[in-house]
C-alpha cells in the first residue's frame, strides 16, 4: 500500500490550498469529546482509589514538610480530598505552599471566572446572530452545524455586533485583570511582611554588576553605591574567580552517580555477584589515560573521584591568587533601607554598574554573572536566533499536520488505498481525525520547554527564576506563530502564492495581486479551522485529568524498581515532592485563553469549552500543589506581570482577527475605525497598571524621611555574606557515594586495595577538611580504598532522612518546604550563634592558626585570602567534643537559628599547612 498520487504535485497542491475541508468535523467532534471526557472519567476515578495507599506518589508534601508548612490532613477516603481543596483559602495557601503556587491557581480561577462571564456573553450573542443570518443567506445550508456556527454568512448592519462584543470583551478582560491587580499586590505585600522573608538575608541584600575593574574590591562597591545613597550602611564583597571549580565539582558529582550506578547494577544481588567485574571507558582527556580505553569500572571511577577530590581542594586553597570578578553584594542591616537604594537606583548605572535586588543564593545561575554587557547580548542573541531557526524548521511538519491529520480525507486524496479504507469506516477515521492531530501536537509541545529552557541556559539570565518567565515568553511567542499564524492560516498563505504564481505563467501578476481578496481568505480559513481548536481544546480536560492521576509518575518508580537497579540516590530522588513546571503550565494557560479570545467570533463553543478545562483545573492543581508539587525556586510572584502582559497581547490579537473580518466584509469604514481605539485603550490600561502597582509589587520601600533614615541602625548585622553569595564551589560539600546496605559485607571484596593501608586515618570526604564521622552506618573497610561510602539501609532509602543534605535540598524548595531555607540571617539572639547546622553528622574543628576574634563579617574557605579592606570574623563552630546526635538533637528542638549557613563548608581564614585538612 504505497502512496500514489493522483495528478502528482498538483493534487498535493491543491489540498495545502484547502486542508480543512469539514466533511468529518461532527463526527471528529463527538469522538473527541467522548474519548476526552471518558478518559479524564477514568483518570480521576484510578486517582480516587489509588490516592489512599500511595503517600509517596499522591501526597509528599503531607508525608514531608513540617508542621508549618505541611496541607490539611486528608484521611483515606474515596473522595476526602475534595474538602480540603474546596476550603483552603488563598491566605493558608500562601502560607502552605508559596506565593508563586498561590499566584499560579489565582490565576487559574481568573482564567475560570473569565472564560464563563465571556461564554455567557458570546453564547447568547454569536451563536443567534451567526444562526440567523447564515439561514437568511441560505448559503450554508447544506454544511454541518459547526460551519452553521461561523459567521461566514453574516453581512450588513449584522456585522456592528462584532464592534459592541470587541468592547465589552475588553472592558471585562481590563476589569478582571485590575481586580486580581490588587489582589497580587496584596498577595505581594503579604510575602515582604512574611517571616520567611523578613527572616532572610537576599531580602536586604543588593547584587551589583558589571563593575569596573578599578572598582572590583569591597571598598569600591561602597564607593559605587555610595553614589546612589551616601548612608554607609551597606557590608559589601566582591566576587572572586574560582577557575575551575564548578567544573571540577560536576565531574566528580558525574562519577559519583555513574559509580553508584554501576554498584548498584554489580551489587544487584550481593550473594551472587556476576562472573564478569563491569567495566567502562575512561573519560576522554583523563590525564592518566592517553587515549580512551576500556577498565575496571569500578577502580577506575574510585580513583577517580579521589583525583578529582584532590583537584578540588588544591583549587579551593588557589582562590586567593585568582582576580576579583565583575559582580559583587551589599548587605544592610534592614529590609528598608536595602530597598531604599534598589528603588533609587532602578533607572541609574553608577559608573556602567546596574544595582537591583539580590535573588536567594540558591536561584542565582554564577557562571552567567561575570559576563559582561557584550557577553550577555551575544547570548540572547543567539538565544533568539535558535529560537526562531526552531519555529521556522517546525513549520513544515505543522503545515503537514494541518493538512492530512487534520483532515484525513486529504490524505485519501493522495492515497488510493487508505481513501478505500475511510469509505468504508467514515465514522472510525473521524473519530480517529478527532483524535490523532491534537495528540501528536500535544506530544510534540510536552518536549518543548525542555529545548527552550535548554537554550536560554546561554542567554546570560542571572537568576533560574528569571530564565523560567524568559522560556514562557519564548514558548508563547512559539505556540502563537506555529499554531494561529502557520497552523491556522498556512492554507490562505499558500492560496495566494500559488495564485500569484499561476499568474505569473499568463504574464499577469499584478492582477493576481489586487484580485486575491487576502481578507476574505483570512475569514474563511478561520472558520475552516475552528472546529480544530475545538477538538483541541476538548482533549485538554484528559490532560488535567492525567495530571491528577500522577499515572506517569507512578508506573515510572513501579518500573523503575521491578524492572532496572535504581541506586540509592535514585530511589531517594523518586520519594521526593517533585518541582512544578511553571513555564509549561503558564504557557499552556495562556495559549488556550488565547485561541478562546481569537477564536470567538468564529467558533462561538470555544468559550465553554475552555471555561470547562479551568474549572477542571483549578481543583487539580490545587490539589498537586497542595499535595504533591513544591516550588523549586520561590520567587514571591513574580510570574504576574509577564502574565498580564501576555493576555493583553492576546485580547489585543482577539482585536486585530476581529478587525480583518470586518474589512472583509467591507461593510463600513466607520467600523474599522471604531476598532482603532481599542489599541489605545489597552496600552493606556497596560500604562496604568504599571505607574500604579508594580513598585508597589517588586520594592517594600521606595524612600524614608530624613527622620526615619537617621533612625535606622549605623553597623550591618553579622551575616557572612561571603558565605552566603559566595560562589557554592567554594564551600559546597561533595556528594559520597551511597550503597545499599545488603551490599555492605562485600564492600571489602569488591573495593581492591589501590593506595594507602591506613584507610581510618588517610580517609577524608573530598572537602577541605578531615571528616571525622561521616554516618553512624558508614562502611567498616580497611586497606582497601581511600574513597568514603555512605551505607544506606532499606528504612533510610526516603528523601524524609535526607532531606537536609546539600545535594537533595532543592527537592524540598531549598529547605522551604520544611522551614530550613539556605539563606536565613541569623537570631539576634547570641547564643543561637553557637552552631551551623551538619547536615551530614560530621563535627567540623576550628581552623589551625585562626583566633575567633581576627575576623568580622564573611567566612571564607581554606585558602580564600580576603582583600585588606575586609577582614571576617570566624563563625564559633560546633565543638568537636559534641557528638554528632546530641548536635541533630539540638538541631530538632530549634535552638539552631542559623540553621544551614555554611553545609558543611571548608574551614575558615588561612590554612597553615595542607595536611591538616587532608
Amino acid at each position: 500500500m504505497g502512496i500514489v498520487p493522483r495528478d502528482g504535485t498538483d493534487q498535493f497542491l491543491k489540498l495545502i490550498q484547502n486542508p480543512f475541508n469539514t466533511s468529518l468535523s461532527e463526527k471528529a467532534f463527538w469522538s473527541s469529546f467522548g474519548y476526552s471526557f471518558g478518559a479524564a472519567l477514568l483518570f480521576a476515578l484510578l486517582f480516587c482509589i489509588l490516592r489512599p495507599y500511595n503517600g509517596t506518589v499522591y501526597a509528599p508534601r503531607l508525608k514531608h514538610a513540617d508542621e508549618k508548612h505541611a496541607p490539611p490532613p486528608v484521611d483515606k477516603g474515596v473522595f476526602s480530598w475534595v474538602s480540603p481543596v474546596v476550603k483552603t483559602r488563598e491566605q493558608v495557601l500562601a502560607e502552605k505552599i508559596g506565593v508563586d503556587a498561590t499566584l499560579f491557581l489565582r490565576f487559574t480561577k481568573m482564567s475560570r471566572n473569565l472564560m464563563v462571564v465571556l461564554s455567557v456573553i458570546g453564547l447568547g450573542v454569536y451563536i443567534p446572530l451567526n444562526l440567523i443570518q447564515n439561514t437568511k443567506n441560505g448559503a450554508l445550508d447544506h454544511t454541518n452545524v459547526f460551519i452553521r456556527l461561523t459567521p461566514l454568512g453574516v453581512w450588513g448592519a449584522a456585522c456592528w455586533a462584532h464592534v459592541i462584543v470587541s468592547y465589552v470583551f475588553d472592558i471585562i478582560i481590563c476589569l478582571f485583570i485590575w481586580w486580581n491587580y490588587r489582589a497580587v499586590t496584596r498577595l505581594r505585600r503579604g510575602y515582604f511582611d512574611s517571616p520567611e522573608y523578613q527572616e532572610s538575608l537576599h531580602a536586604r541584600t543588593l547584587m551589583l554588576t558589571d563593575i569596573p575593574i578599578t572598582y572590583r574590591t569591597d571598598t569600591g562597591i561602597s564607593q559605587i553605591i555610595d553614589e546612589v545613597d551616601s548612608s554607609g550602611n551597606e557590608f559589601s564583597i566582591v566576587a572572586r574567580n574560582v577557575k575551575g571549580l564548578p567544573e571540577l565539582i560536576e565531574e566528580h558529582d558525574e562519577a559519583v552517580r555513574e559509580l553508584e550506578s554501576i554498584l548498584a547494577k554489580y551489587l544487584k544481588n550481593p550473594d551472587k555477584l556476576p562472573a564478569k567485574r563491569p567495566r567502562c571507558k575512561t573519560q576522554k582527556g583523563d590525564p592518566c589515560y592517553s587515549e580512551v580505553t576500556k577498565v575496571d569500572a569500578i577502580e577506575y571511577l574510585t580513583s577517580r573521584i579521589e583525583r578529582l577530590k584532590a583537584d578540588i581542594v588544591e583549587k579551593r586553597k588557589s582562590v586567593d591568587q585568582q582576580k576579583a570578578l565583575s559582580y559583587g553584594f551589599a548587605s544592610y542591616p534592614n529590609i528598608e533601607e536595602a530597598h531604599n537604594v534598589a528603588y533609587t537606583a532602578r533607572n541609574k548605572h553608577p559608573q556602567g554598574t546596574t544595582i537591583q535586588l539580590a535573588p536567594k543564593p540558591s536561584d542565582l545561575i554564577w557562571e552567567n554573572l561575570p559576563l559582561d554587557r557584550p557577553r550577555r547580548r551575544w547570548g540572547a542573541f543567539m538565544n533568539n536566533f535558535w529560537v526562531i531557526v526552531l519555529t521556522i524548521v517546525w513549520t513544515v511538519p505543522n503545515a503537514l499536520i494541518a493538512v492530512f491529520l487534520a483532515n484525513l480525507s486529504n490524505l485519501g486524496s493522495v492515497w488510493p488505498a487508505f481513501s478505500d479504507q475511510l469509505l468504508k469506516n467514515p465514522k472510525t477515521w473521524g473519530a480517529v481525525q478527532g483524535i490523532l492531530a491534537p495528540l501528536v501536537t500535544t506530544l510534540f509541545y510536552l518536549v518543548l520547554p525542555v529545548i527552550f529552557r535548554r537554550l536560554s541556559a546561554y542567554a546570560g539570565d542571572y537568576s533560574r527564576t528569571a530564565r523560567e518567565r524568559h522560556v514562557t515568553q519564548k514558548l508563547y511567542a512559539f505556540f502563537i506563530f506555529n499554531n494561529l499564524i502557520v497552523f491556522s492560516l498556512f492554507s490562505t498563505a499558500w492560496k495566494y502564492v500559488a495564485a500569484v504564481m499561476e499568474a505569473e505563467g499568463d504574464g499577469d501578476v499584478w492582477s493576481a495581486i489586487v484580485n486575491s481578496d487576502p481578507f476574505g481568505n483570512l475569514l474563511t480559513a478561520f472558520c475552516d479551522v475552528s472546529p480544530f481548536w475545538l477538538n483541541y481544546l476538548l482533549q485538554r480536560n484528559f490532560g488535567a485529568a492525567l495530571d491528577l492521576s500522577q499515572l506517569l509518575k507512578l508506573t515510572k518508580g513501579y518500573v523503575t524498581r521491578k524492572l532496572f537497579s535504581p541506586t540509592p540516590r535514585e530511589r531517594i530522588e523518586l520519594s521526593a515532592p517533585p518541582p512544578f513546571d511553571y513555564a509549561a503550565y503558564y504557557n499552556n494557560f495562556l495559549f488556550y485563553t488565547t485561541i478562546a479570545l481569537v477564536f470567538a467570533p468564529f467558533q462561538p463553543l470555544v468559550l465553554p469549552v475552555t471555561a470547562l478545562y479551568f474549572a477542571l483545573d483549578v481543583y487539580t492543581k490545587s490539589y498537586l500543589l497542595l499535595y504533591v508539587f513544591v516550588t523549586k525556586h520561590e520567587s514571591g510572584g513574580t510570574f504576574w506581570r509577564v502574565l498580564v502582559n501576555r493576555l493583553l497581547f492576546a485580547t489585543l490579537l482577539a482585536n486585530v482577527v476581529t478587525t480583518i473580518f470586518i474589512i472583509a466584509r467591507r461593510e463600513s469604514i466607520t467600523q474599522v475605525i471604531l476598532m482603532i481605539p481599542l489599541l489605545a485603550v489597552i496600552a493606556a490600561f497596560k500604562w496604568y497598571c504599571r505607574r500604579t502597582f508594580d513598585d508597589e509589587m517588586y520594592f517594600y520601600s521606595k524612600g524614608l524621611h530624613r527622620t526615619d533614615k537617621e533612625n535606622l541602625p549605623t553597623k550591618p548585622k553579622n551575616d557572612r555574606v561571603a558565605v552566603r553569595f559566595g560562589h557554592p564551589a567554594l564551600y559546597k560539600k561533595l556528594m559520597v557515594p551511597l550503597v545499599h546496605e545488603k551490599a555492605n559485607h562485600i564492600l571489602n571484596e569488591i573495593l581492591r586495595d589501590q593506595s594507602d593501608p591506613n584507610f581510618e586515618d588517610a580517609n577524608h570526604y573530598g572537602d577541605t577538611y578531615r571528616m571525622q564521622r561521616l554516618s553512624t552506618h558508614r562502611s567498616q573497610i580497611d586497606g582497601t580504598s581511600n574513597t568514603a561510602f555512605e551505607v544506606v539501609n532499606e528504612s533510610q532509602m526516603n528523601f524524609e532522612h535526607f532531606r537536609d543534605r546539600e545535594e537533595f535540598r532543592e527537592f524540598g524548595g531549598d529547605g522551604d518546604l520544611f522551614s530550613n531555607p539556605s539563606d536565613r540571617s541569623r537570631s539576634s539572639s547570641p547564643a543561637a550563634w553557637q552552631y551551623s547546622r551538619s547536615n551530614s553528622n560530621m563535627s567540623m574543628p576550628l581552623t589551625d592558626g585562626v583566633k575567633e576574634s581576627e575576623y568580622e563579617g564573611a567566612t571564607y574557605p581554606t585558602g580564600y585570602h580576603p582583600p585588606s579592606t575586609f577582614r571576617p570574623t570566624p563563625l564559633t563552630r560546633q565543638p568537636s567534643e559534641m557528638s554528632a546526635d546530641q548536635y541533630h538533637t539540638l538541631s530538632r528542638q530549634g535552638d539552631l537559628s542559623d540553621v544551614n549557613l555554611l553545609d558543611d563548608a571548608a574551614p575558615l581564614g588561612k590554612a597553615t599547612s595542607s595536611q591538616s585538612h587532608i
